[in-house]
């Protein structure tokens, strides 16, 4: 009998190419798919804690569903369920697993584009649509980190394709990521410190030279940022001569995304557990967006650790701060079509959302925002970022920055107007300010104001040594 398991998408199982019926059971089903795609055995003691937890007998519960396993996996000829008194093991030896397969086609290096694409729209698939057991956390973390692998393998096929599309589309926003670029990717060091709350924030960093740490903002993912058309260039160019620190905002990204407290004052000792994380003691300091009053912050408290305060695209105060009602209706709205319109397709949404933050980009992407948006958080968390962004106060603070600061606006940016940066700029003393010539809150690499955007930065560090 020719047994393959499907675990993109919902968990399917089929014999000889017929769908079987599986366990009505989510823990039983949760099981069989954790024992054929780890296919190593497990003592039973273990299996115990990692599906049955709370039950009064959770060595009975794991028989049961071992009974209800074996006909979907044994047949007259092969035994592939092994169990003895101590441990469980399926053979899966000769079961098929569509994510196994997916690794294995990516690994070729003659893939066609419309091989790429078909990956690539495999891997978009969730692995193991609907077995979370959110009450069994040691199989919620092995389920949370295959899915945070198979978002890698998303990105690695996408930047693929990338070059792929760029030979044959000249007008396409890739580009071939330069060997030096790949070089770095490679050598980039992904670690997980714990903020105070228990959270865990997921930093990297790269590169060697005068340390920059760039403070989080919203929507960004340690690993997908280096295939991005917004800030991988930039990040790249910053990281060919710097040492440069940079790590997901909770909720966001690599770090935890299901967190009790979203807030401003969460951002900053998020910032200050990863500079505690990484030992530094004098660094130049990148907010963008929210990040900049999360910089500022910091650079108040900390004067003496931050030698250059870098802000791009930034506000000292929420939209609710003095919001007018017609206001207060338009920004309600956008939360209320982010909550449905999360990662989709729905150009109501792209049109009021993403237009604001890249309004010249190309429909390849805006598609490349939405499928980022995906990776990055939930629709949930993507309203309580709204949310706390529109609160944030640090007007009163501006007067109190003591270190070298440059502010850098785009003077088109539908998002943040070009006057918030400028007042900005006016309240920090002997701020230095530089408007770029773009219309997007996020900068497109293939912008020439993206080059503006780095040299601003290297020269306003060698002014200020």
């Amino acid at each position: 009998m020719q047994i393959s398991i499907r675990m993109l998408g919902e968990l399917q199982v089929f014999h000889n190419n017929l769908l079987v019926r599986l366990p009505a059971s989510k823990r039983s089903r949760a099981l069989l798919a954790y024992l054929a795609f780890t296919a190593r055995p497990h003592r039973r003691d273990r299996l115990c804690e990692v599906f049955w937890e709370v039950p009064d007998d959770p060595k009975g519960a794991l028989r049961w569903s071992l009974s209800k396993i074996r006909p979907l996996v044994n047949d007259a000829d092969t035994e592939r369920l092994q169990a003895d008194r101590e441990r469980v093991s399926l053979v899966s030896s000769d079961i098929s697993i569509d994510l196994h397969q997916l690794k294995a086609d990516s690994q070729r290096n003659d893939l066609s584009i419309a091989e790429l694409e078909s990956l690539l729209q495999q891997s978009q698939q969730p692995f193991l649509q609907g077995l979370d057991l959110p009450d069994q956390s040691l199989f919620q973390d092995w389920l949370t980190a295959e899915r945070n692998e198979l978002q890698q393998l998303t990105g690695k096929l996408q930047a693929r394709l990338a070059s792929h599309t760029t030979l044959s589309s000249p007008d396409n926003w890739h580009t071939i990521e330069p060997p030096a670029s790949r070089e770095l990717l490679a050598r980039q060091k992904v670690q997980f410190c714990t903020a105070h709350d228990g959270v865990r924030i997921a930093y990297a960093s790269v590169g060697k030279g005068p340390t920059i740490v760039k403070a989080a903002n919203w929507l960004s993912h340690l690993e997908h940022d280096w295939n991005a058309p917004i800030w991988s260039p930039l990040f790249r160019d910053l990281a060919a001569d710097h040492h440069f620190v940079r790590y997901d905002e909770r909720g966001n990204g690599l770090s935890d995304w299901d967190v009790a407290d979203i807030s401003f004052s969460a951002f900053v000792t998020d910032l200050e557990t990863v500079v505690d994380a990484n030992k530094l003691d004098k660094f130049a300091l990148l907010g963008i967006s929210q990040g900049a009053a999360v910089s500022i912050e910091y650079a108040i408290r900390y004067p003496e650790k931050v030698s250059h305060l870098i802000l791009f695209g930034g506000y000292a105060a929420g939209w609710r701060i003095g919001a007018t009602e017609a206001l207060t209706k338009e920004r309600e709205a956008v939360m209320t079509l982010t909550a449905v319109g999360w990662g989709t397709d729905n150009p109501a949404y792209r049109q009021i959302f993403s237009s604001t933050f890249m309004p010249d980009a190309n429909e390849a992407e805006f598609n490349w925002f939405n499928d980022f948006q995906r990776l990055t958080t939930s629709a949930e968390n993507a309203v309580r970022f709204l949310s706390v962004f529109a609160d944030i106060d640090v007007r009163h603070r501006l007067a109190q920055v003591k270190v070298p600061t440059l502010v850098i606006h785009a003077m088109g940016d539908q998002r943040i107007p070009i006057s918030v940066g400028r007042d900005i700029a006016a309240a920090i003393p002997n701020a230095e300010f530089v408007g770029l010539e773009s219309n997007g809150h996020l900068l497109l690499g293939r912008e020439p104001a993206s080059k503006t955007f780095v040299q601003a930065i290297r020269d306003f560090m060698a002014r200020h040594q």
